[in-house]
């Protein structure tokens, strides 16, 4: 089939991945917390999502690397930008954090999608200080401790990861030198966006250096100095005894939050002075306008923290679980399970098959073979019956008539005949997006292939898709406006989920369905985490001893009428608790196929496919690939 490897899209998220559990190994080493792993660009303890802790720790999608930047303007030695950091006798490199937005920048910013290695550098500095604040800060005392108002709380939980990070044992120098290099990133990427054009970011840029050179002795950063002179003069009548007390406080939380919050009240009082200075007087408005101040995008908002498990940057889209998860549904009446080929003419059906078949023919791939490879993959070894007239194994009863008529017959065993048996039952769950229709002229084959040679190779194979009924809410929207608008309904849509091949039909008979999956008009919105639940539901009434169950999709969940009527992050929350109670319990084989997209944020188990780029039998590889991993769990 020629299922080469593809070094595309398809590399890149596999060093994206294997980077991701790098860092996960490390943040267990230095923190000595062995519950904490990766998820995706994200990271837990447990089930709890690990908050952002400060923002140098969360860099974002604009911050360069700091291959960009001259070493003498960050004040680097030379070596520091041209090689990582290196730690312990052997001299091992300590592996650091890559947040979701800068290890995709560092995948863009060259040729061969692998970061540099001052880039590297950067984000092992953030692991490492998430490591150490997970080893050296009492959680729940910060937490006892923090002031109410933002801006106070948000400069408090800065302070605080400082002396976390000035903590840092003496025998891990490369420790120490890698969050060098990550805070002088963050505060290269601040001044590269003029974020401290305004008073406040000016403000906030100087409390952050001074303060983290007064608590870790390391110098201000030199091509800082001239820039944040004033700010600090005048800064030090305020907070000047406070910031002095600080290092020689920093072993002792609680003595050293006292001077923390002498520090962020006053901070936070003078950033507000600054706000009404700019013409910003309704103090309520400016902290909850949508408009807020441009240092913001990259200060991370720890609301939630550790205590609820979630924590999300004020600019990004990454939609972390909630402790408690609440999913509403504000009315299902109008939702609807159908069968695909109910929902084309017949006569276009017709049209729309041979338009799949030129698509498997041209794609060159063998369901023979494909088939073959996939009952080595997923058969497993299963008593089938006996083998009869052995020279050894257990006695055949029926046999010992025989030894008697002829002393010298020596074939009186039988041994169980072992044959590969397939005894799976496998869903492919497709995302019915109206962004997915671009990518239908590649997938369709590649499904109709698939699940051609699944069931020959006898597994029992059901296709199925989910979507809306219509766009923005349709009929249920209308019912809400009617019911006076109650807050926070929960999903505002009608349901659409398709069944394209039922686990009971041959694939021969199943040809109409599949060919519907090239009708644009049935590809609207998506609800992802009700139709994962609709899936496993049918999976688990089939008769296998194994169930697995493949997504593919090319993006978060979205529907429109939802998302304005809640929250922008309620259907990824609901995909999350999905995936996540699917995987607790075990009995089915959950992985994602993402198209163009890195799906690991939802599902331990993905891969990707660039289906522009690559030929049917290259995804198809990248498929069966897939499908190994997950079958080894």
């Amino acid at each position: 089939m020629g299922m080469e490897p593809v070094h595309t899209v398809q590399a890149q998220v596999r060093r994206q991945q294997r980077l991701y559990a790098l860092c996960a190994a490390t943040l267990r080493a230095l923190s000595t917390r062995r519950e904490v792993h990766a998820r995706g660009p994200h990271w837990y303890a447990g089930d709890k999502a690990l908050p952002s802790f400060a923002p140098h720790l969360h860099p974002q999608a604009h911050i360069q690397p700091l291959s960009a930047l001259p070493a003498q303007a960050l004040h680097l030695p030379d070596t520091l930008a041209a090689k990582p950091a290196l730690s312990g006798a052997q001299g091992t490199p300590e592996v650091g954090l890559a947040p979701s937005a800068a290890l995709a920048l560092a995948a863009s910013d060259n040729a061969t999608g692998l970061p540099d290695a001052a880039t590297v550098v950067s984000f092992r500095g953030a692991a490492d200080g998430i490591a150490l604040r997970l080893r050296f800060s009492d959680a729940q005392l910060h937490r006892q401790l923090r002031p109410e108002r933002p801006m106070a709380r948000r400069v408090f939980d800065l302070l605080e990861q400082y002396r976390a990070e000035s903590l840092v044992p003496a025998q891990w120098p490369g420790v120490r030198t890698n969050m060098s290099a990550r805070f002088a990133a963050w505060s290269q990427a601040f001044v590269t966006a003029r974020l401290h054009e305004s008073a406040q970011g000016l403000l906030l840029l100087t409390v952050a250096q001074i303060s983290r050179a007064r608590v870790t002795g390391e110098p201000v950063l030199e091509a800082l100095e001239d820039m944040l002179e004033a700010t600090r003069f005048g800064l030090v009548p305020h907070i000047g005894h406070a910031l002095a007390a600080l290092r020689r406080s920093r072993h002792d939380q609680a003595l050293y939050a006292q001077h923390a919050l002498a520090i962020a009240q006053v901070v936070a009082d003078l950033a507000e002075g600054a706000s009404q200075a700019a013409g910003k007087a309704d103090k309520a408005v400016a902290e909850d306008s949508e408009e807020e101040d441009a240092w913001l995008q990259i200060w991370v908002d720890f609301e939630a923290g550790e205590e609820s498990g979630f924590a999300s940057a004020l600019d990004a889209r990454d939609a972390q679980p909630q402790a408690a998860h609440h999913y509403r549904v504000f009315s299902t009446r109008y939702d609807r399970e159908v069968r695909a080929v109910d929902l084309v003419r017949a006569a276009q059906l017709q049209e729309l098959r041979s338009e799949l078949d030129l698509g498997v023919r041209n794609s060159g791939v063998s369901p023979a073979r494909l088939a073959r490879r996939l009952q080595t993959l997923l058969a497993l070894p299963q008593v089938d019956g006996w083998e009869n007239a052995q020279d050894s194994g257990y006695i055949d009863g029926s046999r010992l008539a025989q030894l008697v008529a002829k002393p010298d017959e020596h074939r009186v065993f039988r041994l169980p005949h072992v044959a590969p048996r397939a005894d799976v039952a496998l869903t492919l769950l497709l995302d019915c997006s109206g962004s997915m229709k671009q990518h239908m002229d590649q997938l369709a084959p590649l499904v109709d292939l698939l699940t051609r040679a699944l069931d020959m190779a006898g597994v029992a194979t059901e296709v199925l898709g989910y979507t809306t009924n219509t766009w923005n809410g349709g009929r249920v929207m209308r019912d809400w406006r009617r019911a006076g608008k109650p807050a926070l309904p929960g999903r505002l849509n009608e349901l659409c989920h398709m069944v394209f091949k039922d686990s009971t039909e041959p694939w021969r008979r199943s040809k109409p369905g599949l060919a519907a999956l090239r009708k644009a008009d049935i590809f609207r919105e998506c609800v992802d985490g009700e139709a994962l639940r609709w899936a496993a539901q049918r999976l688990r009434a089939q008769d296998a001893a194994r169930r697995m169950l493949v997504v593919f999709s090319d993006g978060s969940p979205m529907d429109g009428a939802t998302v304005l009527a809640n929250d922008t992050h309620y259907l990824d929350r609901d995909l999350l608790h999905s995936a996540r109670q699917l995987e607790r319990e075990a009995d089915i084989g959950l992985c994602a196929v993402g198209l163009g997209l890195d799906l690991s944020a939802y599902f331990a188990h993905s891969a990707v496919l660039d289906l522009q780029n690559q030929t049917v039998a290259q995804a198809l590889g990248e498929v069966l690939g897939l499908l190994a991993r997950a079958r080894r769990v």
